[in-house]
């Protein structure tokens, strides 16, 4: 249906006041750009992957996998692009030993380590304001001190300084990460760890510990996505000397997304030291992961025990995942095929 000449004038005296560009139809609009986070069944629970040119937060307890959900998505978006490049900033202090044992070029990574809450807030809005980084990461918000706390004694309270400076901080940031409406420009990714605290004074079903999460109300409006992370088991081990601690099942929720439909739920098995099954420290099982996918989008047939994809057919589900580990060109074909079928589902 054609745009009344009403409308039409309206959409060109914006224009004339803010410059072309700065109003468009809906359906001209880019896509949300995506990026992978290195974790087929987190990219589903996503939508896609993690949406571009918003803020993302994810939080829970502490060893839950915060950081390294985060070390992942960078080094999995470094592998499908050479020129990724991310600014991270450390208020805990930054392993990059660490980071690289799980696949991430610390080369293009730039940290900057500061606590100082102004100092870290003022430095990521200039990094997403010069379009020089494709990922800006802070890690994490409980480390970081509010000037007006740094300035007070330790016997002096501060209630809320941090939520107050954190508040301003996304009402300035928006326009940082804005994007083009009309061109596609160099998309951004923008991940904020967070960590649980527990709540005085609120409820809780019997047994539960109230919980919330530090940085004010406001933080939360702002966020697109907001994904809980906490660890559900130990992989251990059993070796001729006893058991082994090899990895942990880390359990991931969205809490709140505009980009796709909230409390999804995804599971990982990762792997923080070598396994004798195969497995090496900072890997994922993303043949397990494929096996889940495959039978929840339907690609997978179930048929007694035989688990059956288009003409090849197994014997149990870890024969199934043993052979897509064995055969790179099929993993990538279900992976191809799950992320179809999710995307038209989600349509």
């Amino acid at each position: 249906m054609p745009l009344s000449d009403e409308t039409r004038a309206l959409m060109a005296r914006i224009s004339r006041k803010y410059g072309a560009g700065s109003v468009v139809l809906a359906s001209k609009m880019p896509t949300v750009p995506r990026f992978t986070s290195g974790s087929l069944s987190l990219d589903v629970m996503l939508g896609g992957g993690w949406p571009g040119n918003q803020w993302n937060e994810i939080l829970g307890a502490e060893s839950s996998g915060k950081t390294t959900i985060v070390h992942k998505t960078i080094a999995a978006n470094q592998e499908r692009d050479p020129d990724f490049t991310t600014f991270w900033v450390a208020a805990e202090g930054y392993d990059h030993e660490w980071a690289a044992t799980l696949g991430v070029d610390v080369d293009r990574v730039v940290v900057f380590e500061t606590n100082a809450m102004e100092d870290a807030y003022t430095e990521m809005i200039k990094a997403a304001e010069s379009r020089a980084v494709d990922a800006i990461v802070l890690d994490s918000y409980p480390a970081l001190v509010a000037d007006d706390e740094d300035a007070k004694n330790m016997d002096e309270a501060t209630m809320a300084s941090g939520a107050r400076v954190t508040g301003r901080f996304f009402r300035k940031v928006g326009q940082a990460t804005r994007r083009s409406l009309v061109e596609q420009e160099r998309p951004l990714l923008a991940l904020i760890v967070n960590q649980f605290r527990d709540q005085i004074g609120g409820w809780a079903p019997a047994g539960a510990t109230p919980k919330t999460s530090p940085g004010g109300k406001a933080k939360n409006y702002a966020y697109y996505t907001r994904v809980e992370v906490s660890r559900t088991e130990w992989l251990d081990e059993k070796r001729p000397g006893g058991s082994v601690r090899v990895g942990q099942v880390i359990k991931l929720k969205t809490l709140k997304s505009k980009a796709a439909a909230p409390q999804q739920v995804a599971s990982l098995r990762f792997y923080f030291a070598d396994s004798a099954a195969g497995f090496r420290v900072g890997e994922y099982d993303t043949a397990s992961q494929l096996v889940t996918q495959g039978i929840l989008q339907g690609l997978i047939r179930l048929d007694g025990s035989w688990y059956k994809y288009g003409d090849y057919q197994w014997h149990g589900d870890k024969k199934m995942a043993a052979a897509l580990r064995e055969d790179l060109d099929l993993q990538e074909q279900l992976t191809d095929d799950v992320m179809t079928a999710a995307r038209r589902e989600m349509a």
